[in-house]
């Protein structure tokens, strides 16, 4: 499936970066979007040469992702792209429902100046979004960031992991997900309550976010 994304745009170049986060952080995103399919085989070879890394650090990345479920690695046949199981998208906003909230609690409560600044800056971009491929980039930062500022790595990473799966699913149906600029835009109210310290309020919006796009894939389901 091509989702019409172009991961660079998402991850980055390497500067400032070392060439295995390069690596992880381009061919995750390669995956999140489905620019790689579900169940397609990662050639590694030609993977080196399109994002200019070595072996070895993509190697390393292959490893981190084969972690967080992204690809699957079988012995004398090669890597491939997970494959997308729908039937997990319930059990995963189950646990983000109750992750999604700590994290815009925590948020709140830890952001430092120049943070709250950036999740501003975010909030700011919400309304300039019309494409749903722009809406669900601009979700990704958004989400990325508050995790960040939760300023707590272990559920940083967890939450890293539950939005990366989340992610290739919405990808799977973002020409059939309904009201993308209204998913989003709720993310505005979100950012200003983290902004403004009001923990219980961020949770709150954040709980509920969760459960209205999963609604919204189980709507895309029954067309």
């Amino acid at each position: 499936m091509d989702s019409g994304v172009n991961s660079s745009a998402v991850a980055g170049g390497p500067a400032g970066r070392s060439l295995s986060e390069h690596a992880y952080t381009t061919l995750r995103d390669m995956l999140v979007t489905l620019e790689i399919p579900p169940g397609a085989p990662i050639n590694e070879e030609q993977l080196s040469r399109s994002i200019q890394v070595g072996r070895t650090p993509l190697r390393e990345a292959i490893k981190r992702l084969q972690a967080e479920d992204l690809v699957v690695i079988y012995p004398r046949r090669g890597t491939f792209a997970t494959e997308i199981n729908i039937t997990d998208h319930g059990l995963i906003a189950e646990v983000r429902r109750h992750l999604e909230g700590q994290a815009a609690r925590s948020a709140a409560a830890r952001a430092s100046d120049a943070e709250r600044a950036e999740l501003a800056a975010l909030a700011d971009r919400i309304s300039l979004q019309r494409d749903d491929v722009d809406l669900m980039r601009l979700d990704t930062e958004i989400h990325r960031a508050i995790y960040h500022c939760t300023r707590n790595r272990y559920l940083e990473a967890t939450l890293n992991h539950y939005y990366n799966l989340t992610l290739r699913i919405w990808y799977l149906f973002l020409t059939r997900l309904q009201g993308m600029p209204r998913h989003v835009a709720e993310h505005e109210r979100m950012l200003h309550a983290i902004i403004a310290g009001e923990g219980e309020e961020a949770a709150e919006i954040a709980t509920g976010h969760v459960a209205h796009f999963e609604n919204a894939v189980l709507a895309a389901l029954r067309e």
